[in-house]
């Protein structure tokens, strides 16, 4: 590997993200240090409100990750073996993966190329298929891993990178055809569709908080539902399967240990109290990105729809013409010292899924386009104008 030339090296520290911590969340996580109550205690209860309050949800259950959470909703969602999910492949695994948990099946249909969400044309006229079945069906189907008979449960849209699918047409097929609607809304918390908040379109919806996201707990992840008996099975399945009566070493079904602790459950809740203040900064250095990327031929910066009424910015993912080869930029900046990483590698193509499933290059050629195409660049809420400047820069360079 040749090393780059001095002019090319990032003049500053640009680290991939950053979480965006204030006094406030160190003092809270010190004020819970300062009890006996790391688990299950007070600040999750008010974590979880902070979240009700903010979505307009009858019920929030605070668990360890967002893949924890988009499982408890598989499974209150009574998708079981054998049982079919339309999905998408342009997503993290784990919005597929919480399928296979329960060896249920993904029926995978393609996206939107401007937004990457599953494109809701798609998935009406799969549905239409598969109720018809036969040689209609097989043609979404997956070539191998599947149950004879098997029928469609429910679907599953991601709202990519911050930005919500097209939620009214998602909803009038799964209301056509009687299904269970799971948002997986991890990347997109504060986002609003046509002025209503993400995560709240689907009987569940799943939000999550890695230190890259829009808000924080180090971990964790926390569900929102209007389902008064799901939301109990739920707080029952998150805590080992203790339902309500049970005593401690009662556990009344098969349940996990995804309970979200009190240290985490505090930083969540003072990160809520800052959550629109977050959502600006991110804005704002979206809107330096795409300022300076618009003088940059070759390259595309992120496309926001008319009806994403507030986009919430996770990751910054930019799209290079065809004719440039996306792994040759990103290896020049990451030796010029700015991260970059590819974004999303098609599910459908991951080595599990093929062996499993059978699926093969071509089958989603969106999908496919857009993960050979993007490139996430350094973001975060805290980044300096300077640092936007300094990533432009090397970006230019880096594509002569």
């Amino acid at each position: 590997m040749r090393s780059p030339l001095p002019e090319i090296l990032a003049r500053i520290p640009i680290p991939m993200s950053s979480p965006d911590l204030s006094e406030a969340e160190r003092s809270a996580v010190h004020a819970v240090l300062c009890t006996p109550h790391l688990s299950m205690g007070s600040e999750i209860r008010a974590f979880e409100r902070a979240i009700q309050d903010y979505t307009g949800s009858r019920f929030a259950i605070g668990v360890n990750s967002g893949t924890a959470g988009l499982h408890l909703c598989v499974l209150a969602a009574g998708i079981t073996e054998g049982d079919l999910v339309i999905t998408t492949p342009f997503s993290f695994v784990a919005s597929t993966n919480v399928l296979l948990f329960e060896r249920a099946a993904p029926v995978f249909v393609d996206v939107d190329p401007h937004t990457g969400n599953i494109d809701p044309g798609l998935v009406q006229q799969a549905l239409a298929d598969l109720a018809e079945g036969g040689h209609h069906a097989n043609r979404w189907l997956p070539r191998k891993g599947l149950q004879p008979g098997a029928q469609v449960k429910a679907i599953l849209p991601v709202d990519v990178f911050g930005q919500p699918a097209d939620w009214d047409p998602l909803l009038d097929s799964a209301q056509r055809y009687g299904l269970k609607v799971i948002e997986d809304s991890c990347e997109a918390i504060g986002a609003t569709y046509k002025g209503r908040q993400a995560g709240t379109f689907g009987d569940f919806g799943v939000f999550a908080f890695y230190p890259n996201k829009q808000i924080t707990t180090g971990e964790g992840g926390m569900i929102v539902t209007n389902d008064e008996q799901a939301a109990a099975k739920m707080l029952a399945l998150r805590n080992q399967g203790r339902a309500p009566g049970d005593t401690w070493l009662q556990h009344t079904y098969l349940g996990y240990n995804y309970r979200l602790d009190e240290l985490s459950a505090a930083l969540g809740k003072v990160q809520m109290g800052r959550l629109s203040a977050l959502l600006d900064q991110r804005e704002r250095v979206a809107n330096w990105y795409a300022e300076r990327l618009a003088e940059i031929p070759g390259v595309q910066a992120p496309q926001v729809v008319t009806a994403t009424s507030r986009m919430s910015w996770f990751v910054y993912v930019v799209r290079f013409d065809p004719r440039i080869n996306r792994d040759e930029i990103a290896q020049r900046l990451n030796q010029a010292g700015v991260p970059c990483r590819p974004y999303f590698l098609p599910i459908h193509l991951q080595p599990y899924m093929v062996e499993r499933f059978g699926f093969e290059p071509g089958d989603f050629p969106v999908t496919e386009d857009l993960g050979r195409r993007g490139l996430a660049l350094p973001f975060s809420g805290v980044m300096s104008e300077a640092q936007v400047d300094e990533v432009c820069r090397v970006l230019r360079l880096a594509l002569h």
